[in-house]
């Protein structure tokens, strides 16, 4: 089956490979996707691959059957909106659409899942039961489309058996592959801080309630509830990437903006330094004469793989790869919201190499990231081996 999956995967390659840069010239932001959706529904329209509409008003759910059905099912993801990043790439295949990019690699997600289900789609009388595609909306913001897409019953009629998903890894070489089982990403919460106080002149400073200052002491002191809060083994991470003050050289502004991040493991741990966090902050506020409004908005849960399908997974992708191209991966402070499926059926979500083996490759998220697109012909066989690999197990 292997062979058979690796013929197909390289007959397939250039033309998934224009469906990826189809989709990188066309991105569109989270919950926008109107143009990437129908463009997914041509391809497996022309395919003859069944598929359901409507979720998220974006989203797609195909469906590959093999023999026998119902037997057992197996559900792949991929994420299909892009970032609000201006392209800096010259290639003839770069972003159109101004300020709005593939930098994050969906691209690459979504069709290498088009790739698989056209392989899956040829091989369908060799396999028994069915796999279930989603095509999901806006994994990049708030409140993220995998949730919308769960509430709207997108792992239901029929209910997988478990769930993978894949995304590209620019720190793997093409060729290799990386998971973790267990814990592996990090719950992700916003802050939004508004500290208030008392303007004025800055050379006038007694007569003012300096909304700066107030938000110094609040920015450290915060900090220590990462360190002397929480347990040494319990990873945690608070930054603040945004601070506005609009006053001036001599100018003490009313009041002071912040935004900023908190991650974790636990969700005990995270509601309590939610609680911790605003006490803190309000305190220090009105015993320095001024107030404080501070917004937690929950985002996604942490990231969970589970062992007994991470393992099978592993063992795949070693019998397709070789156990020199399957590396073990760290846990990782960023987020991703397939944790939502995570946190509700058993699931593997996996990197694939994107990097060019000795060259300098750019990191997610910014406005050069180039994956090396050789990584699609194994991203989308991969993908393939390892849903007929799950779908028989016992």
């Amino acid at each position: 089956m292997i062979a058979k999956i690796k013929a197909l995967a390289k007959e397939y390659n250039d033309e998934v490979i224009q469906i990826r840069r189809h989709i990188h010239q066309h991105p569109e932001l989270s919950f926008k996707e109107f143009e990437t959706s129908k463009f997914i529904q041509k391809q497996l329209t022309s395919w003859g691959v069944e598929f359901d509409t409507g979720y998220v008003n974006t989203g797609i759910i195909a469906f590959v059957k093999g023999k026998n059905p119902s037997s057992k099912v197996i559900a792949l993801r991929a994420d299909i909106d892009a970032l609000p990043i201006q392209e800096e790439n010259e290639f003839n295949f770069a972003s159109i659409n101004k300020g709005v990019m593939h930098a994050c690699g969906h691209d690459v997600h979504t069709s290498s899942l088009l790739g698989a289900i056209k392989i899956l789609q040829s091989l369908k009388s060799e396999f028994n039961g069915t796999v279930k595609c989603l095509f999901q909306p806006a994994e990049e913001i708030l409140p993220g489309g995998a949730s919308l897409m769960i509430e709207q019953g997108a792992l239901e009629n029929p209910k997988p058996d478990s769930i993978l998903g894949q995304h590209v890894y620019p720190e793997l070489p093409v060729g290799k592959v990386g998971m973790k089982s267990g814990l592996y990403m990090a719950s992700t919460d916003e802050l939004y801080v508004k500290v208030i106080g008392k303007g004025g002149h800055a050379a006038l400073p007694h007569t003012v309630i300096d909304p700066v200052l107030i938000t110094s002491h609040i920015i450290v002191a915060l900090q220590q509830i990462v360190s002397r809060s929480s347990k040494p083994d319990m990873p945690s991470v608070l930054s603040f990437g945004k601070v506005i003050a609009e006053g001036a050289t001599n100018i003490i502004p009313e009041e002071v903006n912040l935004a900023g991040t908190f991650r974790t493991f636990d969700e005990s741990w995270r509601s309590e330094a939610h609680e911790k966090m605003i006490k803190m902050a309000s305190s220090i506020a009105e015993s320095m004469g001024g107030s404080c409004e501070f917004e937690v908005r929950k985002g996604y849960p942490y990231l969970v793989n589970d062992e007994a399908v991470t393992a099978q997974t592993k063992k795949s992708a070693i019998a397709y790869l070789g156990k020199e191209n399957v590396v073990d991966l760290d846990l990782r402070m960023t987020a991703e919201d397939f944790a939502y499926y995570s946190q509700i059926m058993p699931g593997c979500f996996y990197r694939l190499g994107t990097a060019t083996p000795g060259m300098q490759t750019s990191g997610l998220h910014t406005s050069t990231f180039n994956p090396d697109e050789r990584a699609i012909e194994q991203g989308m066989g991969l993908m393939s081996w390892l849903a007929i690999e799950q779908l028989n197990l016992d």
